[in-house]
């Protein structure tokens, strides 16, 4: 779930910003393309990347025995039936 629709903090703060002029204008050009304000438009991207950030740096814990075990499961070569039926499947980029 994402924190606009989580939070409810109703208070807004200013943030200012230093842009160039060709980056300022290819931001109007896409936030009127989505019918949003330059605001709104630049406040979703940063939401966006700020939530994509923070999911990147998940951290999964754990025990040693686990760790070792994903390790030699990550190092094995694949096999097994369902690896030769996927090996064998048409590929779409063959035509």
């Amino acid at each position: 779930m994402s924190y606009s629709q989580t939070s409810t903090d109703t208070q807004t703060q200013a943030v200012n910003l230093r842009v160039r002029r060709d980056i300022r204008a290819l931001i109007d050009r896409a936030a009127k393309a989505q019918g949003k304000t330059r605001s709104d438009f630049m406040i979703d991207a940063a939401r966006r990347a700020a939530e994509e950030s923070l999911l990147d740096q998940t951290l999964v814990r754990l025990d040693q025995e686990t760790y070792e075990h994903f390790l030699e499961v990550l190092d094995s070569p694949p096999s097994g039936e369902g690896f030769e039926r996927l090996m064998a499947a048409a590929k779409p980029w063959n035509g």
